[in-house]
């Protein structure tokens, strides 16, 4: 699934044993998380995945803010919060347990101190939209980022893939298609603008 030349470079990153942050950046339905579980696989014990998404906004606060219909939007994230743990991570100690959040799509929720890092795993993968963003927090993100690979794939799969995400999780075809429409293409839109900042681009060919 992973090619020899991505293999080594990963290899190369962990191999000294000392913390290294890989950052996975890509659209909406880009394969980023496909990505992560593969690389955990080839680098076993070595490596944890912190996603982005586990600083989505909780659904009550984007109510609040009169967001909810643009979820997934890169000002409905705590990007600030983001970076403070991508810090943290970069810094963390012998002695230094660091929890970091997730996202359950079941719920549409992030959840709090759900992945634990341990202080000897030399590899973070963190994967996300707007890893590469030049505004607000998210500027911060980049310089924290040892390595980032931006993921591709053919838009018209992603696209798929997106739809029957939606289903998935609960809505409806028509549904599903109008907010893939209304907000991931989007999102997808800004976040191929950010793609010049990423050190390689990782290409999905199915």
């Amino acid at each position: 699934m992973i090619e020899d030349r991505f293999l080594a470079r990963l290899h190369q990153l962990v191999a000294d044993g000392r913390r290294r942050i890989l950052g996975l950046v890509g659209a909406p339905g880009a394969g980023k998380s496909t990505l992560a579980q593969a690389i955990l696989e080839a680098l076993p014990g070595r490596a944890v995945v912190v996603p982005m998404d586990g600083f989505h906004l909780a659904n009550v606060e984007l109510a609040r803010l009169g967001r909810a219909s643009r979820k997934g939007a890169e000002d409905t994230f705590d990007s600030a919060g983001y970076a403070a743990l991508l810090e943290r991570l970069h810094a963390q100690r012998d002695n230094e347990l660091i929890y970091a959040p997730t996202f359950r799509r079941e719920i549409e929720e992030p959840i709090a101190g759900a992945i634990p890092v341990m202080p000897d795993v030399p590899l973070v993968i963190t994967e996300g939209n707007y890893l590469l963003l030049q505004q607000g927090h998210w500027k911060a993100v980049r310089p924290l980022l040892d390595e980032a690979w931006y993921v591709d794939v053919d838009p018209q799969l992603r696209v798929q893939r997106l739809i029957a995400r939606h289903v998935q999780f609960g809505r409806d075809e028509d549904a599903a298609r109008e907010w893939v429409q209304r907000t991931d293409e989007v999102n997808a839109a800004l976040i191929e603008s950010t793609r010049g900042h990423a050190d390689l681009v990782f290409q999905w060919t199915s």
